[in-house]
C-alpha cells in the first residue's frame, strides 16, 4: 500500500511507521446479546456496534533505504527505540491519533497489542504486528436541569404506557401473543422490563407489572 501510517501522541509528537504494510485490516462487528428461552431455543437481541479494530504488520529497519522507507533518514528510529515507543504508547491510559494518509482513517485509538518477531536471516531488523482499538469516551452527564426535565418527560411517558400484571401460567411468549397479537414481540416486552425481570426472560414472577410496548 502507498499510504503512510502515522501516530500522533504526547501533545502532538509524530511517529511515522518507516515501512508501509502490505495491507491494513479494519474489523467491524455488531454486538448481540443472546438469550435462551425455555422450549424455544436461543434468540439474538441486536445491540450497538462493537469497538472498531485496526491492525497491520511490517518491520522496523536497522538501516535507511529510500526504496522502501517512507520517512526521512533523520526520522528513522533504531528498531529497539521504535519498538519501545510502541510499547510505551500501549501502556498509556489516554488515546493516540491514528492517521493513514490517502484514506478516511484519522481517529483516536488505543494501542491494544504489539508483537515483535526476530528473524534469523535479518537479525538487525525487527518485525512486528500491531493492533489498535477505536477510542470511545464516555459521554458527560447533562446538567441537573436537563436531568430534571428528562426525568419528568420519562414519567409522563410512563404514565401513558399500558401495564400488564403477570398471571399464573404466563410467559413472555404467551403475553406477547395474547396482548399484542404477535408472539415474536416478546423481545420488546423483555427489553422494556429487563431491570424488573432480570437477565433470564423465563423468570417472570406472578404479580409483576410489565410495561407493554
Amino acid at each position: 500500500m502507498s499510504q503512510n501510517v502515522v501516530l500522533i501522541h504526547s501533545g502532538g509528537q509524530k511517529f511515522q511507521f518507516p515501512v508501509n504494510p502490505e495491507s491494513f485490516n479494519i474489523a467491524r462487528e455488531k454486538g448481540y446479546e443472546t438469550l435462551t428461552i425455555l422450549n424455544n431455543g436461543e434468540f439474538d437481541l441486536p445491540q450497538g456496534p462493537r469497538i472498531k479494530q485496526f491492525s497491520f504488520s511490517s518491520f522496523f529497519p536497522a538501516r535507511f533505504d529510500p526504496s522502501y522507507c517512507t520517512c526521512t533518514e533523520s526520522e528513522l528510529l533504531k528498531p529497539e527505540k521504535a519498538t519501545n515507543l510502541i510499547n510505551e504508547l500501549m501502556l498509556l491510559k489516554k488515546p493516540v491519533r491514528l492517521i493513514v494518509t490517502g484514506t478516511g482513517i484519522n481517529q483516536l485509538v488505543s494501542v491494544s497489542s504489539h508483537h515483535t518477531t526476530y528473524k534469523g536471516g535479518e537479525p538487525e531488523d525487527l518485525f512486528f504486528e500491531v493492533a489498535f482499538r477505536e477510542w470511545r469516551a464516555l459521554k458527560t452527564l447533562q446538567n441537573t436541569n436537563s436531568k430534571t426535565v428528562g426525568a419528568k418527560s420519562r414519567e409522563d411517558a410512563k404514565d401513558k404506557q399500558k401495564v400488564y400484571v403477570v398471571k399464573p401460567g404466563d410467559s413472555l411468549f404467551k403475553i406477547s401473543k395474547t396482548e399484542l397479537g404477535d408472539s415474536s414481540k416478546w423481545t420488546e416486552i423483555f427489553a422494556l422490563n429487563k431491570k424488573l425481570i432480570g437477565v433470564d426472560p423465563n423468570k417472570i414472577k406472578l404479580g409483576q407489572k410489565l410495561v407493554m410496548p
